[in-house]
């Protein structure tokens, strides 16, 4: 058989275990998105599952803070557990399934492109709920105690605005831009909260929405244990409002909305003001983020337009650093 034909029978094999060995002959699709691992739908009559896989089922040593999808697997039921909207996991694979590195989990309807879930009249509201809902998810995430996890790096402020300088110093290039953003937060830099688990990657792109709003929260393979206010931080970058940037939480909602709502539901009490430092460490890691992409594709590693095309955000994030150094020194 070939590989292709390998994969398929290997995954209608897992499927039938999951839903009963009398489902047969599932549907099976790749979706598109996910940029670091490969994301599958499996469907027969009114049973569905997502696939998370590693690439071709390998996962390799990799320079980023992935945690490895067994320990996503478990992060996200732990969240479940806590009553937090994520999917079931149904199966987390294991060397007899055939398929490599990898879980099954409940197929959750809705959207996770921000485009329409900013703009179409379909998700209004969800746009008016969201804010609120994220917050509360939040809080739950962050209240989850960290003794009941799986071993997980920890990962501050400082440490990170460490990790980003070295990989930006490693290119041999000067932006003045974030010269200024390193200078001044290291200048700047808060007292560290008490560690939490933090999501790693909150933002829209991986939250699956609906009509009522916040379905599920997908992605866990940037989570740590570090400081609350990184996530909270996250979400409000300018790159991830999508050009709705007079709503500084993800282009749908407002701070001060976010915040209260995160207090609310057993989160610290946070003003928008804590949240700033943090947002401007954010974009200059995605500045750095977009170099990274830019460089995969120059140098041919990944030689994919999508990484072209990111690494020319960079200008981006050098006009949104412009902005918050001339907000904070206003």
């Amino acid at each position: 058989m070939s590989i292709t034909q390998d994969f398929n029978t290997s995954l209608k094999a897992v499927f039938g275990q999951i839903f009963g060995d009398d489902v047969t002959s599932p549907k099976i699709r790749r979706l598109s998105g996910g940029a670091s691992q490969e994301t599958w739908h499996v469907s027969r009559e009114d049973k569905r599952a997502i696939l998370r896989r590693a690439p071709n089922g390998v996962s390799r040593a990799r320079s980023s803070a992935a945690i490895g999808l067994a320990k996503e697997a478990q992060l996200i039921e732990a969240a479940r557990e806590a009553g937090i909207p994520v999917p079931e996991v149904l199966h987390v694979l294991t060397p007899p399934d055939g398929l490599g590195d990898g879980f099954l989990m409940s197929h959750i309807s809705g959207e996770t492109i921000a485009r329409p879930i900013l703009r179409d009249e379909q998700f209004a509201s969800a746009r008016e709920a969201l804010a609120q809902q994220c917050g509360h998810a939040l809080a739950g995430i962050h209240c989850i105690p960290t003794t009941t996890l799986p071993d997980l790096p920890e990962s501050g402020g400082l440490q990170q605005l460490s990790q980003y300088e070295a990989i930006y110093r490693g290119f041999g290039v000067s932006r003045p831009v974030f010269e200024l953003a390193i200078a001044f937060l290291q200048d700047t830099a808060p007292t560290a909260a008490p560690l939490v688990l933090v999501h790693g990657d909150f933002r829209l792109g991986n939250l699956m929405v609906n009509e009522s709003g916040l379905a599920a929260i997908l992605d866990w393979e940037l989570a740590h244990l570090g400081d609350p206010r990184e996530d909270l931080a996250w979400i409000c970058v300018n790159s991830w409002r999508f050009g709705q940037s007079q709503n500084r939480v993800g282009g749908f909602g407002q701070i001060e909305d976010f915040l209260a709502a995160y207090h609310e539901a057993g989160g610290a009490a946070f003003t928008p003001k804590d949240i700033d430092w943090w947002e401007m460490l954010g974009s200059l890691k995605w500045g750095i983020m977009c170099m990274i992409m830019y460089e995969a594709f120059r140098s041919g590693a990944d030689p994919s337009v999508e990484r072209a095309a990111i690494g020319r955000r960079v200008s981006e994030t050098e006009m949104d650093l412009l902005n918050l150094l001339e907000a904070h020194n206003a």
